[in-house]
């Protein structure tokens, strides 16, 4: 993507359901869960740079030693820093006592980061800022091992506020607001709550004290818990949780906005943000990997039992289409193909831009995530030029010449790597003038393919703000000298704010929005956006959520798709470009039949999952008609 987003972050939980010195038995080293662990976050690392943590609990060690072991880091490389440390730390003890290598005893009693259960978590800050305290996991202590809890998750919260004053009226004074920490200390207070319920009964049973622990570990309701806790959730989420004494649980939004995959055999238990994740780090088959039902949670025991349960009425199913288009890895078999289709049904409109002139068109793409749907768009102009060469063969009434035919046949589309990314380059100079210079170099081109009389056509992911469009992409690609550049988005235009996870809080920032309010003053139609401004204040005093109403629409409402792609062309093309300049997106039509199963589009049509975002993208266009650079959430 041209435009660099910041994005959900990425869970990976393990469960060995074995003894530790199974896996020492089998495959030479009791760290398998911590070795598969650091395999599933590294897998996942394109879902989060700015932190990483894990944490560890091990369940058969006696009353006052270490059973929980937490590290996290926000340095430059989290995932190598927490692991680095870790390994430091085993060498360290094994290079003093190499015969505790052996030993698998003694390492589960006194080494740290061995255990029976872990959660790992990869982070990208969209909420808070990237100190170490707001890096996943996060953990409520206690000296009972049944309420110690640990939280991490893939999650943005619409409503943290009014989850705050929840927190509040339950007389709690908790530290930050944040959505992590409220979604953590509500599940703490019900699971209190349940453990104080549990030890009634274990009381009524003839249970002391100490006899009562085993039994509330065994009898508590981890369902009823996240039922009481999740009840005013209003988001998209994949959460995961560990109990000090050994149960787990990951439960996923009831919309689906948040992807969350699992698989079980007789040796783990393992959930991830990213189906190929696990099928990599565990050599599984696709078939074997289940995708963790909406409003579900998967709750693993300690006793190793585990089962899908009923947490929040499901609501229609609209899962993040952007995790599709550009944020999973491309390896899923489903999300590869759907990102081919994205390419394929985006080019007749490529072809009528053209002029159906293939044969003087130079196709290529921005790198690197855009290369699968750039396969797509191949595979449909090959398509399309084998229908010319066949009607033109078939013009020629058997009378071409066979030198003729050869030539027809063995005409190819022009297909070639033009923009190459120099990863390498960093802007370190801060002002304004002299960054824009550098990032106009963030891309290098290919010299000597492009003719005067060529068409370049590029593809995109998606045009966010088309920052990088502008003072780069364009004028590099121009120099090129193509008589045409025409710059196609997989996805369509990005008119509204996401409040689920992917950093795209400022509706002033999107390069749609922008062309929108560009033609409403050329047309002298200005008065729209303070009519939708009085809208969107008069119902900030709404009570019902379920009537909130997203009246941002009519900013969009008075043009055609085509006339705010031509306008964002406009703005786009600076001083000094020469060649004409096209901008064509995707329809919401070509991504719902790229991506069938996961419709969730609301920053494209504004039409939200959940009613806080509906809240959410009208706060967005107050703070932006008030001059307020705040997020909307």
């Amino acid at each position: 993507m041209s435009d660099f987003l910041k994005h959900e972050c990425g869970i990976a939980l393990v469960r060995l359901l074995k003894p530790l010195q199974y896996y020492k038995d089998k495959y030479g080293t009791a760290f398998y869960g911590l070795n598969k662990l650091y395999l599933l976050m590294e897998k996942q690392h394109n879902r989060g740079q700015d932190g990483a943590g894990l944490a560890s609990i091990k369940f058969n060690v006696d009353p006052g030693t270490r059973y929980i072991s937490r590290i996290r880091s926000n340095k430059t490389q989290p995932i190598q820093d927490i692991f680095g440390q870790i390994n430091n730390r085993i060498n360290d003890i094994f290079e003093k006592d190499p015969e505790k290598l052996e030993d698998v005893k003694w390492q589960e009693e006194n080494m740290p980061y061995i255990g029976n259960l872990f959660l790992g978590h990869v982070r990208y800050g969209t909420f808070g800022g990237n100190s170490i305290e707001n890096v996943h996991p996060f953990l409520r202590q206690s000296n009972w091992k049944h309420k110690n809890l640990i939280v991490a998750g893939n999650f943005n919260m619409t409503n943290s506020g009014e989850l705050m004053k929840e927190l509040i009226t339950l007389g709690q004074h908790p530290k930050e607001a944040t959505d992590t920490v409220t979604v953590m200390e509500k599940i703490g207070h019900f699971l209190e709550d349940e453990v104080a319920q549990t030890y009634k009964k274990a009381k009524a049973a003839g249970f002391n004290k100490k006899q009562a622990s085993p039994f509330i570990e065994e009898n508590l309701d981890i369902q009823r818990i996240l039922k009481r806790s999740s009840r005013n959730w209003d988001g998209g989420y994949a959460m995961a949780g560990l109990l000090g004494h050994g149960d787990a649980f990951v439960l996923r939004d009831p919309s689906g906005i948040r992807p969350a995959f699992w698989y079980q055999d007789d040796e783990v238990v393992v959930v991830a943000s990213e189906r190929p994740v696990i099928q990599t780090t565990f050599n599984v088959p696709i078939e074997e990997v289940q995708e963790l039902p909406r409003g579900k949670a998967l709750i693993i025991k300690k006793n190793g039992s585990t089962s899908l349960e009923r947490v929040i009425k499901k609501r229609e199913k609209l899962s993040c289409s952007f995790e599709r288009i550009y944020f999973s890895r491309g390896s899923d078999a489903d999300i590869y193909q759907e990102r081919k289709n994205l390419g394929k049904f985006v080019f007749p409109e490529i072809l009528k831009s053209i002029n159906d002139d293939i044969s003087n068109t130079v196709f290529t793409y921005i790198p690197n995530t855009a290369e699968t749907s750039f396969y797509g768009m191949m595979e449909a102009a090959e398509d399309v030029l084998n229908q010319q060469k066949t009607a033109e063969i078939l013009a020629g009434g058997g009378k071409l010449s066979a030198q003729r035919v050869t030539e027809i046949l063995s005409e190819r589309p022009r297909f070639e790597k033009i923009a190459i990314k120099d990863a390498k380059l960093r802007t370190f100079i801060t002002d304004d003038s002299s960054r824009d210079d550098l990032v106009a170099h963030v891309y290098d081109v290919t010299y000597g393919v492009v003719k005067p009389t060529d068409n370049l056509v590029i593809i995109d992911d998606s045009i966010v703000r088309g920052t990088t469009l502008k003072k780069s992409i364009i004028k590099i690609l121009d120099r090129l000298s193509p008589k045409k550049i025409v710059v196609v988005s997989s996805a369509p235009q990005i008119r509204y704010p996401d409040c689920y996870g992917i950093d795209m809080a400022r509706i002033g920032d999107f390069i749609a929005f922008k062309a929108a309010l560009e033609l409403l003053k050329e047309r002298e139609m200005y008065h729209i956006v303070d009519e939708v401004y009085e809208k969107c204040k008069a119902q900030q005093a709404t009570e019902e959520k379920e009537d909130i109403v997203n009246f941002v629409k009519e900013v969009y409402a008075p043009f055609t798709d085509e006339e705010i792609s031509a306008k964002i062309a406009e703005m786009l093309k600076t001083d000094g470009i020469n060649a004409e300049v096209e901008i064509i997106y995707q329809t919401v039509e070509g991504l719902h039949n790229s991506c069938p199963k996961h419709k969730g589009d609301w920053y494209f049509t504004g039409d939200y999952p959940t009613p806080g975002g509906h809240r959410v993208v009208n706060q967005a266009f107050i703070n932006f008609y008030e001059g307020n650079n705040k997020r909307a959430y």
